[in-house]
Formats: structure tokens, sequence, C-alpha cells
């Protein structure tokens, strides 16, 4: 159990214990379905914890160059590239990092392919395609949400694919289940259906939260064998993110001030939702806090803010068991996935530390 008295407040910290009980469930889905599966960077690049990612999967998904850096240098294996748009300045060391380049557009497909041909690098390039339909309710959030700008439609793909098109990439999906799974797959093979026997591979993309309590993983591995069954000449690559950090720690805060404005209490922290837990407010969605539940009448009741100066930093309300004080920690729970990705410097607050709560109950901080 992870003791917070023992952690410096702001930190990230990761739970070892559970990070690796996600792994296990994600390499045991990758070798009983016969896929492949790598770790999405756009939701988890603590690379620090990548020599523990690299026991279970040793293949990553990049969505830039410096992705692709990351992939090569720190997980120690060329990634699998994908980027709405690539630039003639950036072109290159993508291809010196890359084992797979997924192009958004027949266009960029058209424009990059001469210099992968010329460099005589054994690269697989992919188009990305837009089976124009998912189970995504946040537009924000949906890849396939009309007028997308991700993703090729079946109307302009046509019938044959360009020579040197060696796969086809999809992604559909966002902290949904394996049956949103299988109905996209009923759209992908009814639009691009007669193109799977042209390719090598299919990858499959993000979304697949397989490490969610209430996910089905036995109906995945049902999915996706009779999947391979129908198509056998396809490698088959999921690129979950947020499945292999899902609850695996969390973001740890203190009580700097309390304020109140006409009865509203609130507890000003040392982290920022805007800064530090920004998907709440793009969401948006209120995170767990240990401790804490709705309002409830007669308890102590507190909106949570940010120390940063955007008014709407804040998310609320929330009742605790007795009144806060200055100095009481804050505890959010599964705040390891997207949230260390997406901090940012608004208004120059400092990034909370990096750590890591052991498999031997120890802290490790990695990062201050």
């Amino acid at each position: 159990m992870m003791d917070i008295e023992k952690i410096p407040s702001p930190c990230y910290v990761l739970d070892e214990a559970l990070f690796r009980k996600n792994l296990e469930l994600i390499r045991s889905v990758k070798e009983r379905a016969g896929v492949n599966i790598i770790l999405a960077f756009k939701a988890f690049a603590l690379w620090k914890a990548f020599p523990i990612v690299r026991e279970y999967i040793p293949y990553s998904t990049a969505s830039s160059v410096f992705e692709a850096r990351l992939a090569y240098e720190e997980m120690g294996s060329p990634a699998h590239t994908y980027s709405p748009a690539y630039t003639d300045a950036d072109f290159p060391a993508i291809m010196s990092y890359s084992s797979h380049i997924t192009f958004n557009s027949l266009s960029q497909f058209q424009h990059f392919y001469p210099q992968i041909l010329a460099a005589g690098n054994k690269i697989s390039c992919g188009l990305r395609i837009n089976p124009e339909y998912s189970d995504v309710e946040t537009d924000l959030y949906n890849p396939c949400a009309p007028g997308s700008r991700l993703g090729i439609v079946a109307s302009i793909l046509g019938d044959v694919l360009p020579q040197g098109v060696e796969g086809l990439h999809f992604h559909t999906l966002c902290e949904s289940s394996s049956y949103d799974l299988e109905k996209t797959l009923e759209q992908v093979e009814k639009k691009f259906g007669h193109l799977l026997s042209q390719v090598k591979w299919l990858n499959m993309g993000g979304g697949h939260l397989m490490t969610r309590k209430d996910y089905n993983v036995e109906h995945l591995i049902g999915v996706l064998k009779a999947f391979k069954e129908r198509h056998p000449n396809l490698e088959i690559i999921m690129e979950p993110g947020s499945a292999f950090a899902w609850q695996t720690g969390v973001l740890v805060s203190s009580v700097v001030d309390i304020v109140e404005n006409h009865g509203i209490k609130t507890a000003i922290l040392d982290v920022s939702f805007t800064c530090h837990m920004p998907d709440c407010l793009e969401m948006p969605y209120k995170p767990v806090v240990r401790g804490a539940t709705d309002p409830v009448p007669g308890k102590p009741t507190y909106r949570l803010g940010g120390n940063s100066c955007l008014s709407g930093d804040y998310m609320g309300d929330w009742s605790f068991d007795k009144e806060l004080k200055v100095g009481d920690k804050i505890v959010f729970e599964d705040m390891i996935h997207y949230t260390i990705v997406k901090t940012n410097m608004f208004n120059g607050i400092p990034h909370p530390a990096l750590a890591l709560w052991t498999k031997d109950e120890e802290l490790k901080i990695w990062r201050t």
C-alpha cells in the first residue's frame, strides 16, 4: 500500500505493482490472440518506466519526430509512426527512427514515398483509413466526427492501393470496449474489405481499454481470433495507451490556502487542473479524489482550485469527512495516463515531481 505521507507534494507516483499487473494482462492478450500490441506514447511516455515496459512489450508507436526518437533511444526499438502531416524538415529523422510509417493522406504518401525508396530503407508504409464510424461521444476525441481530418475515407481511396503501401491503419476508439471494436471492424470490412488482401498488416489503433475492470478480455480475444481467421494474411497491430497505465498511480497535492466567496469554500492546491490535469477541463470529467465524495449536506464541502490565474481552473464540489486545513494532502486517483504527457508550463507553474512506488514498497524519485 502506497504511503502518501512519504510522498512529496506535488508528485505523480506510478505504482510498480499495479503497472506490472496491467502489463501482464496486455502481454497475455497479445500471446493468446496472436497479435502485436505496442505502447502508444500519446498516453504514456514516462521513459524512466520503459525498462519495466520492455520486460513485457518491446515496441511502441509515435506521433511525431520527438516521440519516434524516444522510441528509438529509450524503448530501444524503431517506432511505428503516424502523424496527421509530416514536414520536409522532419521526415529524414522520422525515417531513421521508424520501422513503420503511416500516412494520413494519399498526397503525403505520394510526396514522401520517393524519399523512402531513395534512402533504401526497409520501412513498411501504411495509410490511415477512416471508416466513418465511432462510438466515441465526445467530438474532441472522436476521430470519425463529420469532416474529420484524420484518415482517408473509402470513396477517396478507391479499389487498388498505391504501389508501396503494405498496411492500413484505423483509430476510432477512446477508452472503449471490445464490443465497440467489434462494431468498428464490421464497418472496416464493409468499406475497406476489398483492400485487406492487398496489404500485410492492419493497425487497429488505440482506445482498447483492456485493463479496465469491466472490460471483457475473453470477448476481445475471440473477436481478434475470428478476424484473423477471415484475414490470415494480416499481421494485427494494436496500440493502446491508457490501458498500460490505467489506474496505476496518483497525483499527490496539498492544500495551500482556503478562500470563501458567498458561502463557497475553495481549497487552493499546489497543482493546477489546466496545467497538470487538462483532460478534466477538456473532456470534461470529474476525477476521483481519495477520501472525498460528491457533495453531502452537512459535510464539509469544498471546490478544489488550481494554482493558476485561469478563472476556470477548478473542479468541484467535493465533501470530506472533516474540515480541510492548509497542508492537508489531496490525492487524485488514476493520474498517470495522459496527465504527464499533457502537463504544460502555463503561468510557469512548476511540474509535479515524478516518482515510482516500487514493488518493494519504497519511494524512488525519478525527477523533481
